[in-house]
């Protein structure tokens, strides 16, 4: 999350106008302020970042689609795979803001420790086509990047989902919905492992930590992206990462996750690091976490109750 992002939260002014709009009770009041809200919190930036310098060699740009999209939508992805074949594949869901060309120094540190990446634009971001984000566009287009991703790496003991930040919520979503799909079917869960990183326990929680108020926040938002209601749902292999220093996003959001997780789970607490750079200044520890993961036994028993989807 960036620092203009949580600007707007601590300003607390669309929570006002939110209050006003229900009290309203207006059908126009409750568009707008959704409308308004999703601007808000996925403040997307057009155009690539300025950091960014261009593909490394062997990334290939691909197009998805989806029973879910509109014939003139599509998701936007990067597949850059490792260099040996039979690498663990990994599904990159970023935060808010950025699109992918913000995203690149965080996915090369995860193509250098061995991992094939498949990094997707959500709908509205980048070269990604569609109407602005929403809590229900994301997860679906998270939902059609894992189906290819199964299609890229075949073997489900080969596949993870990362996620950073919000992306974290879209990543804990996807677990949960892999693990109630695989009930429902009788099947082994088709995942390998999750890895959430800066993350929080839900956007109701951090909103009210950054914007100091004691207004009813949970229930002001269309926006729930709620991960504390569903990490225990995940029913694989856990890796919970955040950086003691990260000013945006505290760190005991990701302690209260790793305490509502089932195990087998980890959390990799990182001393100095900020928001979005623990993976680098963990280094050998991050690594080492990684490995657990993929040798963790899977969880015995995936848990078979829906959680609360979104309202959005």
């Amino acid at each position: 999350m960036s620092s203009s992002f949580l600007s707007r939260w601590r300003s607390r002014r669309w929570l006002l106008f939110g209050l006003a709009a229900l009290l309203i009770g207006l059908p126009v009041g409750c568009q707008v302020l959704e409308h308004k809200e999703r601007e808000l919190v996925f403040r997307v930036e057009p155009g690539n970042a300025s950091w960014y310098r261009g593909l490394p060699t062997g990334v290939r740009e691909l197009e998805l689609k989806g029973a879910s999209l509109k014939p003139e939508q599509n998701i936007h992805a990067w597949w850059w795979p490792a260099q040996r074949a039979d690498a663990p594949a990994l599904l990159y869901l970023h935060g808010v803001r950025w699109n992918l060309t913000g995203q690149l120094f965080r996915i090369e540190q995860l193509h250098a420790l061995g991992y094939s990446v498949l990094a997707i634009d959500y709908r509205g971001f980048g070269q990604s086509l569609g109407e602005p984000p929403s809590e229900t566009s994301v997860y679906e287009d998270a939902q059609i990047a894992w189906e290819q991703l199964s299609k890229l790496q075949p073997d489900a003991g080969k596949r993870l989902i990362y996620g950073h930040s919000l992306g974290g919520a879209v990543a804990v979503e996807l677990a949960a919905q892999l693990a109630r799909q695989a009930a429902s079917a009788g099947t082994p869960i088709p995942a390998r492992g999750l890895i959430v990183e800066s993350s929080f326990t839900s956007l109701a929680a951090v909103a009210a930590e950054l914007g100091n108020t004691s207004l009813p926040v949970r229930w002001l938002l269309s926006q729930k992206f709620d991960s504390l209601d569903k990490i225990a749902d995940i029913g694989m292999p856990l890796l919970i990462v955040h950086g003691l220093d990260d000013r945006y996003v505290p760190a005991r959001f990701s302690q209260q996750l790793f305490d509502a997780a089932q195990p087998p789970k980890q959390l990799l607490l990182v001393p100095g690091a900020t928001h979005n750079n623990s993976m680098s200044l963990a280094g050998e520890r991050y690594r080492r976490a990684l490995d657990t993961l993929l040798h963790a036994p899977p969880a015995k028993v995936a848990r078979t109750e829906p959680s609360r989807g979104p309202t959005s």
